[in-house]
């Protein structure tokens, strides 16, 4: 039991700091992909012209 209870105090942390970050991330991703297609489209529109 001892050692479960280590093995949660020396793990549990890095989880939980790792899930903050992915959840962060995911955000900023999200406005990165838009940001492509945004780019994408406005290229698309001059290369027309």
């Amino acid at each position: 039991m001892e050692e479960m209870l280590v093995a949660i105090g020396n793990f549990g942390f890095p989880i939980v700091v790792s899930a903050y970050l992915l959840i962060r991330i995911e955000g900023k991703l999200n406005d990165l992909s838009k940001a492509i297609v945004e780019l994408r489209e406005a290229i698309i529109i001059v290369g027309n012209n």
